[in-house]
């Protein structure tokens, strides 16, 4: 039976359920060049570790991650929202890992994810939302035209997962 493309919460359960698609959406965006922190060569076994990590983070509290799903009921995508900041910053969060997998790109995933997580943010009394992402790809687009606000650059911030020096794109919005 067909459904429609969906947004899901995932509690830490829900992600320990899900670890080989969550692990294969990773290991497809890091094998695909995609710099989200992770180097080649890149295992599966190394993105169930991550997801494994990302599950007691969302069970204590610290970050919510969203996940979509196609009309197959499919995972295709992720997003995490991380909520646990210093004392002084109860109003802001951190944007992370916006992934889609390489077999679902162009799809509108990226952009129903950052919606919902702008809404779950919203829920949680959050006013501004940062993130960074490489300079020159394709997310750097894709969060201009999502209404971003381009802070600047860092010069060699990050290394790309081939090993290659890349800068980064500092990013923020006000919700």
């Amino acid at each position: 039976m067909m459904t429609s493309p969906a947004i899901h919460i995932f509690s830490r359960d829900d992600i320990l359920a899900h670890l080989p698609q969550l692990a294969d959406i990773l290991h497809s965006c890091v094998t695909g060049g995609a710099s989200v922190s992770f180097m080649l060569p890149y295992s599966l076994e190394q993105a169930s570790a991550f997801w494994r990590g990302v599950a007691e983070s969302v069970g204590r509290g610290e970050r919510t991650l969203l996940v979509s799903t196609n009309a197959e009921g499919q995972l295709t995508g992720t997003v995490q929202l991380i909520t646990d900041q210093p004392d002084n910053q109860p109003h802001r969060a951190d944007v992370a890992k916006l992934l889609v997998h390489q077999n679902a790109r162009r799809c509108g995933d990226a952009g129903r994810l950052m919606q919902a997580l702008e809404n779950v943010a919203r829920d949680q009394g959050k006013t501004v939302l940062v993130l960074d992402t490489t300079t020159g790809s394709g997310a750097e687009i894709f969060y201009q035209r999502a209404g971003w606000q381009k802070v600047g650059e860092i010069p060699r911030y990050a290394l790309m997962p081939d090993g290659e020096m890349a800068a980064t794109s500092v990013f923020y919005k006000f919700l």
